[in-house]
């Protein structure tokens, strides 16, 4: 029974001993909530993480500035590593429900992190700000581009979106997302194609089976192959593709019998 007591006393003071090496080795959590770290004057940008270039941050200073006196919403940008004033920002730029805060800290698996008042989601509905950081804050597109490119990036979209009176999506269309859309489509093709094929002596389309197989591919290229394209960008060029893709998908697969039929002959 001792010996119990022994080992249990050696856990707690070895758990004891891990909270003060904590403790002690990890001072900037006092940080968490430290007004000592916001400038001595007024600015809508606090870049404690280095983020941008001097350049950048004077520029974005008078931009943001310039687009509260032209449409009254707010914008504030905070970066962040090791060191942030956590709530105490709260206070000092006077958040609202009429304002957004962009908060971007790397150690988390997506840059970008929102604060955004209630009166945005009006113009813009929650998912529009799950797309906008999983689009400008992924790690694959910081890598690419850099924290600074993200952070311009994702700024720029909700001020286009503010001046044209709110987006249901994030505007533009990424080349990832775009060729999502293509293979989306191009299989929807397939599906019709094959769906078309005529299954009667005689027939030389299968109209009906195509009907029946509608909702699979009008899903397929409508919902996730035309519907991406032309609810974030009026260019017609990856629409004309994606229809391409799902024209040539349908040829492919409703000639497909002609080809293994000509190929068993040979």
């Amino acid at each position: 029974m001792s010996s119990r007591f022994f080992r249990s006393l050696s856990g707690f003071a070895t758990a004891l001993a891990l909270m003060l090496v904590i403790w002690i080795a990890a001072p900037a959590a006092y940080a968490y909530d430290n007004p000592d770290l916001l400038p001595d004057h007024p600015t809508p940008v606090i870049d404690l993480a280095d983020s941008l270039t001097t350049i950048q941050r004077d520029a974005l200073e008078k931009d943001l500035n310039e687009f509260e006196a032209e449409t009254g919403w707010k914008l504030r940008v905070l970066t962040q590593y090791d060191r942030t004033p956590g709530r105490a920002v709260k206070e000092f730029w006077g958040l609202d429900d009429h304002s957004v805060m962009l908060v971007a800290d790397p150690r988390g698996g997506n840059l970008l992190n929102f604060s955004v008042g209630d009166d945005l989601f009006e113009l813009m509905p929650r998912t529009f700000w799950i797309e906008l950081q999983t689009r400008f804050g992924n790690q694959f597109y910081v890598r690419e581009n850099g924290e600074d490119a993200s952070i311009l990036g994702a700024l720029e979209s909700i001020k286009s979106c503010i001046r044209q009176g709110g987006c249901q999506v994030v505007p533009g269309l990424p080349r990832e997302q775009w060729i999502l859309t293509l293979i989306t489509s191009v299989i929807g093709g397939v599906v019709f194609g094959f769906a078309a094929q005529p299954r009667e002596p005689g027939k030389v389309f299968s109209w009906q089976w195509a009907l029946i197989f509608s909702p699979l591919w009008g899903i397929l290229f409508i919902a996730f192959g035309i519907g991406p394209v032309v609810t974030r960008t009026a260019d017609w060029l990856p629409l004309l593709r994606n229809v391409a893709g799902f024209a040539l998908g349908a040829l492919v697969a409703f000639l497909s019998p002609m080809f293994a039929s000509s190929a068993s002959e040979t």
